[in-house]
């Protein structure tokens, strides 16, 4: 199902958490960490200026000194908690969250300036486009290809920033507890009752996992896993795959 940027009604928005008058969507910003204690004053810097209305960030138990950084964040940021896992992470974060929008960043990623224009068109869930940090032809050429795959299967993924309204988080029942592709499968779950919106606004995000392991290398890679769990090997098995060949 592809993605589509169309609005309801306005007599719907007062069911998903919209101000019908002002057509402001409030919104949460939920990040999950794990050994980020390099990225945190940058992250920290962004989601102050990115005019969310609330900031989440749920530790997994880092080891690398991130627990101690966030005792410096601002004192309006929440910080929790939780056991390891993005999935878990996420949905820890989640039921702090008090906004009627739930936006979900990567510690590597960036928001848009004015994210909140898509945010206010959103009506149920959806995604941004995604660019690299890398500015390189390579990275250009498969950010492209990602943004255009993801339009096309209405599928995201968490480096895009996925968002959702509440009810609709709650209608699917948060993020699936899986070690690896449930950013895949919460947008296939979401899909199946709601096109996404596919915002053409940029996320930026790190490429260093490319440029660690090797375009070539990564995207194959990717693809193996991604075809693989369409045919229905459990995410599992997929986690313990990656680990023996990381």
């Amino acid at each position: 199902m592809p993605c589509v940027c169309a609005s309801v009604p306005i007599a719907n928005h007062a069911n998903l958490g919209i101000s019908v008058g002002t057509d402001v969507m409030r919104w949460s910003i939920i990040v999950p960490l794990l050994n980020e204690a390099a990225n945190i004053p940058y992250l920290t810097e962004h989601l102050i200026e990115s005019g969310a209305d609330q900031v989440i960030l749920v530790d997994g138990g880092s080891t690398d000194g991130t627990r101690e950084l966030l005792q410096t964040v601002p004192n309006h940021f929440s910080v929790l908690h939780s056991d390891a896992g993005r999935a878990r992470q996420m949905n820890a974060g989640a039921t702090k969250a008090i906004y009627p929008m739930l936006v979900f960043l990567h510690a590597d990623s960036r928001l848009p300036m004015n994210a909140e224009e898509s945010l206010n068109r959103c009506t149920s869930w959806g995604r941004f486009d995604i660019e690299f940090d890398d500015m390189s032809i390579s990275m250009r050429i498969i950010a492209f290809f990602i943004n255009l795959r993801s339009r096309l299967t209405g599928i995201a993924t968490g480096d895009q920033a996925l968002f959702m309204t509440r009810e609709v988080f709650d209608q699917v029942g948060g993020f699936p507890v899986q070690p690896l592709m449930e950013d895949i499968e919460i947008s296939k779950r979401m899909k199946r009752l709601f096109k996404p919106l596919c915002s053409r606004q940029r996320v930026r995000t790190s490429a260093r996992r490319w440029q660690q392991h090797g375009v070539i290398r990564t995207v194959l890679k990717m693809w193996w896993y991604r075809f693989a769990y369409w045919c229905g090997v459990s995410s599992h098995r997929l986690k313990r795959h990656y680990d023996d060949t990381r």
